[in-house]
């Protein structure tokens, strides 16, 4: 009798630390995963990149036509290392939408002056000629304070030049008509003047549509725009096509 007792004692026992070991590992179980469910993933959106510089730089712009592109291309290449030594360096080559061989050499320079010096070294005129170049080159001096370096699919580019009265008032005006231009498919890409006198603006704009952006530059709002921000040179425009950019 008492031994089955004991033994009865004994399993009442066992019964009871089994219980309460799987109510703690229920107890367990149910707190990781409230935890787990609390925790959560935080996700950081991309920082936005800043595409526009406004760092003054100096920059030459060579206009020239050629005999044979191609011919021409492979000799402005092979003279890199002598533009290098004077403190140029390549950044866009392009071709005029209406005459394929009229070719834009646009370049930073290091220093305006020894670009200048360069331009009248007679090493340059013979590797020119050496190349095929036609004619005297038109070569500019320029200073630019705004650059939107962002890659865009079209490489359609106007470079436009005009005098003003006075460029701080023309830039106001110009920023004015940013969403006009952008509604008739027109990206402003670099803004300078001469470098010997800020009142002869250069810009440079990308077209996103030709067909808006042919018809705003005969349009009267286009008009309004020039007269209202000091425009008082007949405005010259070069269209070129970007064939590469260094």
């Amino acid at each position: 009798m008492n031994k089955f007792r004991f033994s009865s004692m004994f399993a009442c026992a066992g019964i009871s630390l089994l219980l309460i070991s799987c109510n703690g590992a229920e107890e367990k179980t149910t707190t990781d995963t409230t935890m787990a469910d609390t925790t959560s993933v935080v996700v950081v959106p991309p920082a936005e990149v800043n595409t526009i510089t406004t760092t003054v730089q100096h920059m030459v712009i060579i206009r020239h036509k050629v005999a044979d592109f191609t011919k021409w291309w492979a000799a402005y290449e092979s003279h890199d290392s002598v533009r290098l030594a004077n403190g140029l360096h390549n950044y866009v080559i392009g071709r005029s939408i209406s005459d394929s061989n009229m070719v834009l050499v646009a370049l930073k320079a290091d220093d305006i002056a020894r670009a200048k010096a360069f331009a009248k070294d007679p090493g340059l005129k013979q590797a020119m000629q050496k190349g095929g170049v036609m004619g005297a080159p038109r070569v500019q001096f320029e200073t630019s304070f705004y650059q939107d370096t962002a890659v865009i699919s079209t490489a359609i580019r106007s470079m436009t030049q005009y005098e003003v009265k006075d460029k701080d008032a023309w830039r106001k005006s110009f920023e004015d008509g940013k969403q006009e231009r952008l509604d008739n498919g027109i990206v402003t890409r670099v803004i300078g003047a001469d470098a010997d006198n800020d009142k002869k603006i250069m810009l440079v704009t990308a077209y996103t549509d030709s067909a808006k952006a042919n018809a705003y530059w005969l349009s009267d709002a286009l008009k309004k725009r020039r007269e209202a921000g000091g425009v008082i040179s007949k405005p010259e425009r070069f269209l070129f096509k970007v064939i590469k950019r260094y």
